[in-house]
Order: C-alpha cells, then structure tokens, then sequence
C-alpha cells in the first residue's frame, strides 16, 4: 500500500483517486501557500506546469517542517495545477474566479464555445528519490502536463444564474465543475476528462505502477 499525500484543496481530485486507485492510502491536505496568479501573454501549458513546479517546490518545504514537528511520513506526495485557456485567446488563461462577477465573465466567455483545458501533475519523491528536477533537501519530483478540450453548450441566462448561485465555481479553473453542477452544460471532445478534472492522466498511470 502506497502512503500518498495529496497537498490539494480539491473535493474532484480526492474523489477520483479515492474511487480508482485502490493502491493508495490517502491523505488530503491543502498547501500553506500562495501560488501565482495566471496571466496575459505566456501559454497557458507554460504557466500550469510553472505553478505545478512552484507547488512541489512549497509542498517538499512543508514536509521538512511536518517531518520535524508531527513525524509525518508519506511516500509520495502529488500536487496539480488546473488551467482553462480562452476560447478567443490562446495567451489568456482562466483560473480560479475570485468572486461571483469573475466567474460570471468566465462562464459568459465559455457559453457555446470550445476550449482547452490543462492540468500539470507532480509526483514529488521523498530523499534518495529519482525525479527530475531538484527541489527542498534533496526531495525531487517529476511533472507531466496534457490536455483536454471542452464543448460548451449555449448557456441561457437563468442557466448562468443558477450555476452562479449553486457555488460551484469556487475553486473551480474556468468556473465550471465538469463533474458536478456543469455536467449537462459541457462535455469532453479530445482527450481524457481526467485533465479537465484536475490530473494529468500520464502522470496517474505512472502513480499506478509504483
């Protein structure tokens, strides 16, 4: 049994690898840290690896100070990045509204279109571990990054409404849960719905054979 610390807010996350890997013993828990904000002008892929890479640098920093102070042991630790790109703009990225309004704009930029979403997953291994990049005190980790693209049905006004008031576009990329209150709104049409849920699938079958 594989004692996984997943450093993720994410209710989707959780229950995907609580449901389809049974070889997990799981721990949830979010990181106590900021993680960069998207922006204009960089593609979109580059900035949700850049924050998965940001994360697992703060996720190894956070298990030195939890190895010192609750004897805390994992594994492996993952952590994820989701980014939805505009459907107009391939330099704009769409990630976490931060109010109602915001999520109002996302939805209404999303309404009848397609667009592509992106998910960077890091697989971070404790010292003596052989991922690639370098992080905290010898702790290493890898990191793959994929894609899906969305269709978007043409949103009616009360439809937007209601999935505003339902909430459940907090902490949702692109203000929308494919798996939740936007499931008859939008559907996969390239690639694996498990990036637009959070988590690069490359990434995942590589966690299975561990």
């Amino acid at each position: 049994m594989l004692h996984v610390l997943l450093a993720s807010a994410s209710e989707r996350r959780k229950e995907w690898l609580e449901k389809h890997m049974q070889n997990l013993e799981l721990t949830t828990r979010p990181l106590h840290f900021e993680e960069p904000k998207p922006k204009w002008g960089d593609p979109v892929e580059e900035q949700v690896e850049y924050t998965c890479l940001a994360k697992a640098h703060a996720a190894a920093e956070e298990m030195e100070i939890s190895r010192l102070s609750e004897k805390a042991d994992f594994d492996i630790i993952l952590v994820a990045d989701t980014i939805v790109t505009d459907p107009d703009d391939p330099l704009m990225p769409l990630g976490k509204p931060i109010d109602e309004q915001h999520a109002l704009a996302m939805l209404l930029r999303l309404s009848g279109n397609r667009h592509r979403v992106w998910s960077s997953t890091a697989i971070i291994y404790p010292p003596g571990g052989t991922g690639k990049y370098k992080l905290h005190r010898g702790w290493t980790t890898n990191i793959w990054t994929e894609s899906a693209i969305v269709e978007f049905n043409e949103l009616e006004e009360e439809r937007i409404m209601q999935l505003i008031s339902s909430n459940s576009w907090q902490g949702k990329a692109g203000a929308y849960d494919i798996a939740g209150a936007a499931a008859s709104d939008a559907r996969v049409i390239e690639g694996d719905e498990l990036a637009v849920l959070g988590l690069a699938p490359s990434a995942i079958k590589t966690l299975q054979s561990l």
